[in-house]
């Protein structure tokens, strides 16, 4: 049997790699940022830039948002009733 030639191996092995190598990305907004830039930038013709530039500020913007929110639970607004059970009239 012959063995395959050192192109081909490669071709089989380099998709196993990549996958292998890739680590999970946190990518809240970026989907939709990158949407968004990359329909502006491909307007001025630079799609691709556009694209990154909105991942970037997608997943700013969704962390910020992440942010606050942690911080509202975290600190209830003062004028929020308090958390204690309403009583009924007989």
């Amino acid at each position: 049997m012959k063995a395959l030639p050192r192109y081909v191996a490669l071709a089989l092995a380099l998709p196993l790699v990549i996958t292998l190598a890739t680590i999970p990305a946190n990518a809240k907004g970026c989907i939709r940022g990158a949407m968004v830039g990359g329909a502006a930038g491909h307007l001025a013709h630079h799609g691709l830039l556009g694209a990154a530039a909105g991942c970037a500020i997608g997943h700013h913007e969704a962390s910020v948002k992440a942010r606050a929110a942690k911080a509202a639970s975290q600190n209830p607004p003062a004028n929020a009733p308090a958390n204690t059970p309403v009583q009924q009239k007989p």
